[in-house]
C-alpha cells in the first residue's frame, strides 16, 4: 500500500482515479490543482510515497509541482499523466522533476496505471 498524492484538475478523472487506486489498496489524497497538492505535500511530507500528477494543469503544471514536492520530500516517486498528445514531454522534462518518474498518456487502462505505480515504487 502506498500513500499517493493525486493532482488532477479534471474532477471526473480525479474521482475515478481516487476510487480505483483506493480499491487497489492505496491511500489517496486527491487535489484539484498544483497549489492544493503542494499544501497537502507540506502537511503529509513524511508519509507520502508517490505523486501522481497531470502534467497540464492551470496555475502550476505537474513538472513544477513535482520539483516543489521533491524539495519537501526527496524520497517521493512520481508518475505523470497527460491527455495532451501535443505536449512535448520527453526524458529531459521528466528528468526536470528531480525524482524517479514515469509518464502515462491518457487514455490508459487502470491495470497499466497500477503497474506503473508499482514499478516506480520498487525502483
Amino acid at each position: 500500500m502506498a500513500n499517493i498524492l493525486l493532482a488532477e484538475d479534471d474532477i471526473s478523472m480525479r474521482h475515478f482515479l481516487t476510487a480505483a487506486l483506493e480499491r487497489a489498496g492505496h491511500k489517496v489524497i486527491p487535489c484539484e490543482h498544483g497549489l492544493h497538492a503542494l499544501e497537502e505535500a507540506e502537511k503529509h511530507a513524511e508519509t507520502l510515497d508517490l505523486l501522481l500528477a497531470d502534467i497540464v494543469m492551470p496555475g502550476m503544471d505537474g513538472i513544477e509541482l513535482s520539483q516543489r514536492v521533491n524539495a519537501i520530500n526527496p524520497a517521493i516517486r512520481v508518475v505523470f499523466i497527460t491527455g495532451f498528445s501535443g505536449v512535448a514531454v520527453n526524458a529531459k522534462d521528466a528528468a526536470a522533476a528531480e525524482a524517479p518518474a514515469k509518464i502515462l498518456s491518457k487514455p490508459f487502462h487502470l491495470n497499466k496505471l497500477v503497474e506503473q505505480i508499482e514499478t516506480v515504487l520498487l525502483h
